[in-house]
């Protein structure tokens, strides 16, 4: 009991500071009991087990070089937090989460939020090997939903099935961010989601399967209020997308009032109407129009007749003439003559009709056969 005790809040009976950094717990009231007493470089671990929901933490703030993690003691066997609220930090700095399964929410699955602190983010987090699903399932209820967070990243998540009009993770004036190795299924509007004056997010070697109608919406529609920092004239900016892989989606990509962003060395592959859009959302005053977008090194495998527009669609308000098409590689595989795109300008380098020779994508293997016309391109040519 002694040393419990000083586990939790790091005192022996006597009064005597004791330096153990580890708790385990195994209830939802030692977790809160944990959490609540944790100081920097505490590791607390839960055991298998379930650990209901509606879990509320503010101010869990670790330090550079001593982050305070939480995590599933046994990564074959998370903990479970189903079903409620879900699981919300609040204002939270260098914090890990890891091996956690959260099932079963009624509205966001894990919320990480400034705490309405717009000059002081919530920042230095890392979501490692998440398990989130069923979260809504109608509304705008998203797996993962970050307000406020910059300097993070996210790897190796999995996220299926989120509220019909959410996203997997939906990202709120984000900043300087990673989300890779991640698998996202089945879900609403959107898979990953940025907007609100995010920056400098990257969405890097994940697989996208029938995940939302737009799978990497860069940008959106903010209300003016919740911009991070203020307003700044656009929803998003410097976001890259690469070395993915993307299945169904009604468009993979939408560049939504953006003021710059790459999407290169991806592997589209039957999007069901366009591969990409541009689009302008937000038309208060001051917003540039969607612009500077960059589309190159990419292969889209296509069926012809679920194409539409050409595969591009190009909305009102939007700046289509300064967007840059390079090398990509497009395949309409019923009918491979109708397999030149509408372009908003003319491509450098592009393959037209030829096919890219995927292994087996009906197995989900999407690298290129020996001799590929398409070598060089795609989510398997992208380096680092």
């Amino acid at each position: 009991m002694n040393r419990m005790i000083c586990l939790v809040f790091g005192l022996l009976l006597g009064g005597t500071p004791c330096l153990a950094q580890e708790v385990r717990v195994r209830d939802a009231a030692s977790l809160q009991a944990a959490v609540g007493a944790a100081k920097p470089g505490t590791r607390i671990l839960l055991a298998p087990g379930e650990y209901g929901s509606g879990h509320l933490f503010r101010n869990v703030r670790g330090e550079a070089g001593k982050p305070i993690v939480i995590e599933g003691a046994d990564p074959k066997n998370p903990p479970r937090f189903t079903g409620g609220g879900g699981l919300q930090f609040s204002d939270p700095v260098y914090l890990e989460l890891r091996h956690l399964s959260l099932s079963g929410a009624r509205s966001n699955g894990l919320n990480i939020d400034d705490g309405g602190s717009y000059d002081t983010p919530a920042h230095h987090l890392v979501l490692d090997r998440l398990r989130v699903t069923d979260v809504g399932p109608q509304g705008n209820h998203d797996g993962i939903k970050l307000s406020g967070v910059t300097d993070f990243r996210a790897e190796g998540c999995v996220i299926e099935r989120w509220g019909s009009g959410g996203s997997a993770i939906d990202m709120v004036g984000c900043h300087r961010g990673t989300i890779q190795g991640c698998r996202f299924r089945e879900g609403g509007a959107t898979g990953i989601q940025t907007k609100g004056g995010s920056s400098g997010i990257t969405v890097r070697k994940n697989r996208f399967e029938s995940a939302g109608e737009r799978a990497v919406n860069i940008g959106g529609s903010t209300g003016l209020a919740y911009f991070r920092p203020k307003v700044q004239g656009y929803e998003a900016r410097d976001i890259r997308v690469e070395g993915n892989v993307f299945t169904g989606s009604m468009a993979p990509i939408a560049f939504v009032g953006v003021d710059g962003a790459t999407v290169r060395f991806n592997t589209f592959y039957r999007p069901e109407k366009w591969a990409l859009r541009i689009l302008q959302e937000n038309t208060a005053p001051g917003f540039v129009p969607s612009r500077n977008g960059v589309f190159e090194d990419n292969i889209i495998v296509f069926r012809s007749s679920a194409w539409s527009e050409g595969g591009v669609n190009v909305g009102p308000g939007t700046a289509p003439g300064t967007f840059r098409f390079a090398r990509n590689v497009w395949y309409a595989e019923d009918r491979p003559e109708r397999s030149r795109p509408n372009l908003p300008v003319a491509e450098s380098g592009g393959l037209v009709g030829q096919d890219p020779l995927l292994k087996d994508p009906g197995q989900g293997n999407f690298d290129l056969r020996p001799g590929s016309p398409a070598a060089g391109r795609g989510a398997g040519a992208f380096r680092q």
